[in-house]
């Protein structure tokens, strides 16, 4: 059997969708609070499982009888007073669920992610083998994802039978408007401002898509970037205004600006109670131009990336009706 974590995520519920749909039976795994998301609801293929990948105990129980695990749990924040919980979720979390594959001899798959991946070097793309270098002023979400990969190479080192998938930003028609559709709505509400800044995003279907091809071939103890193109800011902000058919928008957002937006999120954020709409790490990460090169996966598993222009209209068209 096949076990997922974070199944009720964005990517876990693909993930799901996508096995299931293929005539295979899965252990979901999903905490006591999370709701079931619609794609799922009514699959007779799925057997949900309450488990926390932090609560050891209830986690081995669920590996009984497994011999695959797609690990897409995970935290994700911007927020530097979440710096706690992302270490311990994205750290612990990976080491637990390597342990559990190591004792069970279950192949694994992990979901690190781009913020894992070291800096381009001049003039070329980010690529596998380009190894994320500590620095102090990085944010906690990509330390907390590097360390979480260095766990399952740490388990790799111990026998594990694993590879490991790096996505950049994964967009899709049942993201809401979390995540990466935040974005989407921030732009349908009118966002004036774009960032210089650039990165790499991909559907999420192909991420899934991806995933499966890889976890059913024979390549182990190595990682593979999953991104379907390179876009700046400005164009991906003009591409989502065209797809709600709103003004785009049109003025630079420079480095000063943003230094002043995220203080004044901050201050605000102390009298509503509510996480600043802007952090400084997600405004620094605003600003980088962070461009990824996706041969490796191409000419591994011949997946043919659904352009980012359907995926975004798509995107759009299902937001509409939130």
């Amino acid at each position: 059997m096949i076990l997922i974590t974070g199944a009720t995520g964005f990517l876990g519920s693909e993930l799901v969708h996508q096995l299931t749909n293929q005539g295979k039976e899965v252990r979901a795994l999903k905490r006591a609070q999370s709701a079931i998301p619609a794609l799922l609801k009514n699959n007779t293929n799925i057997e949900w499982y309450i488990a926390d990948i932090l609560d050891l105990a209830t986690l081995e129980d669920s590996f009984e009888g497994i011999h695959q695990v797609y690990h897409c749990a995970a935290f994700v924040s911007f927020n530097p007073k979440d710096k706690k919980k992302l270490l311990k979720t994205n750290i612990e979390g990976t080491s637990n669920i390597v342990n559990l594959c190591l004792s069970n001899q279950a192949r694994l798959l992990h979901v690190s992610s781009v913020a894992a991946l070291g800096n381009a070097k001049k003039g070329q793309l980010i690529t596998e083998t380009d190894f994320w270098e500590y620095d102090a002023k990085a944010h906690s979400y990509a330390i907390s994802k590097y360390e979480g990969e260095m766990e399952v190479w740490r388990g790799i080192a111990e026998g594990l039978d694993a590879v490991i998938v790096n996505p950049s930003v994964i967009i899709g028609a049942n993201s809401g408007f979390s995540g990466s559709g935040a974005i989407f709505e921030l732009v349908k509400e009118g966002l004036s401002y774009y960032t210089r800044g650039a990165t790499g995003i991909v559907d999420v279907a192909d991420v899934a898509k991806s995933m499966i091809s890889l976890m059913e071939s024979a390549e182990q103890s190595n990682r593979f970037t999953i991104s379907a193109e390179n876009y700046y800011y400005e164009e991906f902000f003009r591409e989502i205004a065209d797809g709600f058919g709103v003004k785009p928008p049109s003025k630079e957002a420079t480095p000063w600006m943003l230094g002043i937006a995220w203080r004044a999120a901050k201050v605000a954020s102390f009298f509503t109670s509510k996480t600043p709409a802007l952090t400084h790490d997600a405004a620094k990460s605003s600003m980088n131009e962070s461009l990824y090169e996706n041969e490796k996966i191409k000419l591994t598993t011949g997946i043919q990336f659904k352009p980012l222009k359907q995926s975004i209209k798509e995107t759009c068209e299902a937001l509409k009706h939130i």
